[in-house]
């Protein structure tokens, strides 16, 4: 009961709760499927994403715990267990060791912020530039005790207010799929990037199998983006020559969705039953929704509460087709270098 509570609580964000309604249907004007185009979402991505993140967290944390992201995964192995691993191994990948200036772009609540910090005994600075966000994740990292070690900065990753060569490595974790223009984003991180130093991340990509003259591939994509506050998703390719063009050097990169033993979309497959990510199951969905409704019917909830409960449903669908099909991975993953000099 105390999850609904929190859930009902935290709906919204910082948003009025008598503005919600106007934020979830300025939200849905921003994409295809209501009347939206992509240079429309990338040219308001700041709003798009800042009201996306008011309108879901609370879902987010609900259904997912504190950390947003999917993660490759073992047979045998909770998905507790592989997003805690998968964070671990980020953490290994950049070499991360106590003392260590860390930055997480596009942060979210601080769920793997908290964890890598604990792992590594690095400090860690979430970037993200939601408010609300921000306030839950510094509330979160004074329970976990971290508070000391790590925090928060509000800013637009696409213009960081850091001076040059800040950091002595930076990760993001299916975070900069929110950025308009790719090779912007990884610019502003190679600047703020100590030479020598490392940058990986997780991204959201559409594959090379994806074909963008099939309609039902380019429907998917669109599910996906609406669900999830994108402007559009790039194929892995484009990603790859980004980074190269923002001046890495690419160590090595791979899609690790290819290589999980257990598919990553299965917490959101409705045809799978989980009691450990019961709330993500077909079951856990429908008491979800229906809560949400007579939360929002008794008042505790916003009005248009049910509304962001569907299009995450919607999204949630799409993210499990575009991975049967295999057009599209959550976990493109790379690891890149600033090189010691710059020619």
């Amino acid at each position: 009961m105390s999850g609904a509570i929190d859930l009902a609580s935290g709906l919204g964000g910082k948003i009025e709760k008598k503005e919600i309604r106007s934020a979830v249907d300025q939200y849905e004007k921003y994409h295809g499927h209501f009347g939206g185009d992509e240079e429309a979402r990338k040219a308001n991505y700041t709003d798009m994403v800042n009201k996306y993140y008011d309108l879901s967290t609370s879902f987010y944390e609900f259904g997912w715990g504190e950390s947003f992201h999917f993660a490759h995964r073992w047979k045998g192995e909770s998905l507790r267990e592989s997003i805690k691993r998968h964070e671990h191994f980020l953490a290994l990948q950049l070499g991360l060791k106590p003392g260590m200036k860390v930055l997480d772009v596009g942060c979210g609540i601080g769920g793997p912020l908290r964890e890598i910090a604990r792992f590594s005994s690095a400090s860690v600075t979430g970037l993200n530039n939601n408010d609300y966000q921000i306030s839950r994740g510094k509330e979160l990292n004074h329970l976990a005790g971290v508070h000391k070690t790590c925090d928060f900065l509000k800013a637009d990753f696409m213009k960081m207010p850091i001076a040059d060569n800040t950091f002595d490595a930076i990760y993001a974790i299916e975070a900069t799929c929110h950025a308009p223009d790719a090779l912007g984003c990884y610019k502003e991180i190679f600047r703020v990037l100590k030479p020598g130093q490392h940058f990986a991340a997780y991204e959201w990509c559409m594959t090379d199998a994806f074909d963008p003259n099939n309609q039902d591939h380019q429907r998917i994509k669109a599910e996906i983006e609406l669900g999830d506050g994108l402007p559009d998703i790039r194929t892995t390719r484009k990603c790859l020559e980004a980074l190269k063009l923002a001046g890495f050097e690419v160590i090595w990169e791979a899609d690790l969705a290819s290589e999980s033993p257990v598919p990553w979309y299965l917490p959101l497959d409705t045809s799978h039953f989980s009691l450990s990510s019961f709330r993500l199951t077909s079951v856990g969905r429908f008491i979800t929704k229906n809560l949400v409704k007579a939360l929002e019917f008794i008042g505790l909830a916003p009005e248009g509460s049910q509304r962001v409960s569907s299009f995450l449903e919607k999204a949630a669908d799409g993210l499990v087709e575009g991975g049967r099909k295999e057009i599209f991975t959550p976990m493109y993953f790379f690891l890149a270098r600033k090189p010691l000099s710059q020619s």
